[in-house]
């Protein structure tokens, strides 16, 4: 299997909302990436029982702090989130440069990115089927994160809420 250095493209053009482009499962399903060279900052929010408490004000301040800093990829996105406990989430975005205030992290390693279209209760059963996946491609499944093509507004919008898994295969 080919593994990709370079995140899809995603076209901010192809945007009826004015807020999240649409979404392209075809360019993400079913590829490993390589996400050793990009760069991310991490923010944590709050859960309780794996339910986000305070991911509005979070985000808006990391995207505010990113937008500030003038780091945001200009034709690639990505937001990793990673349930660490039932009460806590890390989030890795990707940025193109430096965030005063916001702590750097390195996201190391092959991931299989499996694309899902459903409610987010439905993730326990993605995951299992993300490990039949990584398993029939004759790898063992390392730590998983998500990451959340839209906002639920936009998701609503299009359709289709497109859920990535990702699925650390090192």
């Amino acid at each position: 299997m080919i593994i990709e250095n370079e995140l899809p493209v995603m076209d901010y053009s192809d945007n009826e909302t004015g807020c999240c482009p649409r979404f392209h499962p075809d360019l993400w399903d079913d590829k490993i990436f390589n996400l050793n060279d990009l760069k991310f900052v991490k923010a944590s929010t709050k859960s309780f029982f794996y339910m986000p408490r305070n991911m509005d004000s979070v985000m808006t301040n990391v995207m505010k702090a990113i937008s500030d800093a003038n780091a945001e990829s200009k034709d690639r996105y990505l937001i990793l989130s990673e349930d660490v406990s039932k009460w806590k989430c890390n989030h890795y975005f990707l940025v193109d440069g430096d965030v005063p205030d916001l702590e750097s992290a390195e996201v190391k390693g092959n991931y299989l990115a499996k694309v899902f279209d459903g409610n987010f209760r439905d993730i326990p059963k993605w995951i299992k089927s993300m490990n039949s996946s990584v398993e029939e491609k004759g790898y063992q499944m390392g730590n998983v994160m998500s990451f959340y093509t839209t906002c639920p507004k936009c998701a609503k919008h299009y359709g289709h809420n497109y859920v990535v898994l990702f699925a650390n295969i090192n």
